[in-house]
């Protein structure tokens, strides 16, 4: 009986290490993926659809604004979560943030009118690329 007891913790022991792994996996790079209509974002739990027709903005930036993690983490050079602006009495808006190089620079996505996405991937050059496509897919206004 008393090697059942064992065995029992060593599989719970396993299973707890497996699935660690699995959620760091998960989080460890922002999985993109774009096709005509728009860009998905990916990174663990934390998931954006952002259709092209809805883009209202596309800028790069070197910071990001000071707020409020509402959920998230924050670790070495990532950062990801759901944030809040500095709430006052005009705005209480969510904020998502998919960073995982904190040094370079940030796209920074204003979509559906007021929704903002700050995302950059860990190289440089796929966060410019990725600007590039967005940037082509802002809607042009009519003169």
């Amino acid at each position: 009986m008393q090697k059942k007891g064992h065995l029992l913790w060593n599989i719970l022991g396993v299973l707890t290490v497996i699935v660690c792994l699995s959620v760091f996996v998960l989080h460890f790079k922002n999985w993109t993926k774009t096709d005509a209509t728009g860009m998905r974002v990916v990174s663990g739990f934390y998931l954006q659809k952002v259709p092209f027709s809805a883009l209202d903005s596309v800028d790069l930036v070197e910071k990001i604004p000071p707020m409020v993690r509402l959920n998230g983490f924050s670790a070495f050079q990532k950062e990801k979560g759901v944030f809040r602006e500095f709430k006052d009495s005009l705005t209480d808006k969510k904020v998502y943030v998919y960073i995982d190089n904190l040094e370079n620079q940030k796209i920074k996505i204003v979509h559906h009118d007021s929704l903002k996405l700050f995302i950059n991937l860990k190289d440089s050059t796929e966060t410019q690329q990725l600007f590039d496509l967005l940037s082509s897919k802002l809607p042009v206004e009519p003169n």
